[in-house]
C-alpha cells in the first residue's frame, strides 16, 4: 500500500517514518520522469506492505518538507530507516535497484 503524503508539516512528515524502513518518493505530477518513477513506487507498496512504508509527497504541495530535505531534482527517492536518512536516490530508478537497497535494511 502506498501512502499519499501531501500537505504535512515536516513534524508530521518525521513522526510517519519514525519507526522501521521508509520509502519515500519526492515528486510532482507535471513531471514525466515522476509519474513513471511512481508507477514503480506503488509497486514497492504492494511488495513491501507491512514490512515498510512506502509513501510519496508532492513537492509542491509539501514545500517544507522538501526544502528541510535539500530536494534539488525530482524524482527523488528516499530510504529511511528510524527517521533517518540511509540512502538517496536522485532521477528515475529501476525497481530492482530500489528492491535491493530496501532488501538490504529489511535484513538487518
Amino acid at each position: 500500500m502506498m501512502i499519499e503524503l501531501d500537505q504535512l508539516s515536516h513534524r508530521d512528515f518525521k513522526n510517519t517514518i519514525s519507526k522501521g524502513v521508509s520509502i519515500v518518493d519526492f515528486n510532482t505530477p507535471w513531471s514525466a520522469p515522476c509519474r513513471a518513477q511512481e508507477l514503480i513506487i506503488a509497486e514497492l507498496g504492494k511488495a513491501y506492505q507491512g514490512r515498510a512504508t512506502v509513501a510519496t509527497v508532492n513537492i509542491d504541495q509539501s514545500r517544507e518538507i522538501a526544502l528541510n530535505l535539500e530536494i534539488q531534482s525530482i524524482p527523488t527517492t528516499i530510504i529511511f530507516k528510524d527517521a533517518i536518512e540511509v540512502k538517496r536516490f536522485v532521477g528515475l530508478q529501476t525497481a530492482e535497484t530500489l528492491n535491493r537497497a530496501v532488501k538490504s535494511l529489511l535484513a538487518v
